[in-house]
């Protein structure tokens, strides 16, 4: 009898030695994002599609702009096929955080607050806040204007802060064409938003009765965004964006959409 007993408890240690062998290996084999991503052969990008030129749809309806062709560019490189997802600016984050996709390439500003929560890629975009009035408006010529007027913003834009800052009522919109509209109807009274989609919105639409009336010197630095802890993702994207530089093909598309390179 004491044989057996001794045989049973035996066995018993040498499972749960076995047990926990196997949970180790579990644990150790789990893929990681980047390997995850390339075992799938797939990326997903947030983006909201909306938002000319960074993310928007051309005359064929065909996804297109400055952060979709970067993000073409930078799945080739990891050797997976990119798969876009377009969402609202104010669901992204959201978005991120549900693992709907794997990154944000949205002209996502870098700042303090959203790096505690999320990580970046190496900053790729260098732009400048600016003020936007309606073409007849003469009294708001500088950012202390906003002081009590409303201006039309997305609710957890960088440029929605800024405008506050300035002590503007915010009118909160779903992205940038929704803001013109609201101003061209003189249903607000101001944007605060990036020069280079200005630029590109005046140069599509040259009779738009708007006009930027003033501009913050410090410029604002964007990234691509990815949930925290996925470092390895993050280093090859880093990388993919460093060698698009070298090689020309980061100002070959920023020429196409700016005419300059826009990360300096």
């Amino acid at each position: 009898m004491k044989k057996r007993s001794i045989f049973v408890a035996f066995s018993l240690l040498v499972s749960l030695a076995l047990t926990a062998c196997g949970g180790a290996q579990t644990v150790t084999g789990s893929k990681n994002l980047l390997e995850q991503i390339k075992a799938d052969g797939k990326i997903r990008i947030g983006t909201e599609g909306t938002y000319p030129p960074f993310s928007f749809h051309d005359a064929s309806r065909k996804l297109t702009g400055f952060d979709v062709e970067i993000a073409e560019e930078v799945a080739s490189r990891l050797g997976v096929r990119p798969e876009f997802i377009e969402t609202q600016w104010d669901g992204m984050f959201a978005g991120l955080d549900s693992k709907r996709f794997d990154m944000i390439a949205n002209n996502v500003g870098i700042r303090p607050d959203r790096q505690e929560k999320y990580d970046f890629s190496d900053p790729y975009i260098l732009s400048k806040p600016v003020l936007i009035v309606n073409k007849d408006n003469d009294t708001i010529k500088t950012f202390a204007d906003l002081q009590g007027k409303k201006s039309a913003q997305t609710l957890t834009s960088n440029y929605k802060d800024i405008a506050a800052s300035k002590g503007a009522e915010i009118v909160g919109v779903e992205g940038f064409n929704q803001a013109i509209d609201l101003l061209t109807s003189k249903r607000a009274d101001a944007i605060v938003n990036d020069g280079l989609a200005f630029l590109d919105f005046i140069k599509q639409k040259p009779d738009s009765p708007v006009k930027v009336v003033a501009e913050l010197d410090e410029p604002a630095i964007m990234g691509i965004m990815f949930r925290k802890d996925n470092k390895e993702l993050v280093e090859a994207v880093n990388q993919a964006l460093a060698d698009m530089k070298k090689d020309g093909k980061y100002l070959s598309i920023s020429q196409k959409y700016f005419g300059i390179d826009v990360s300096k």
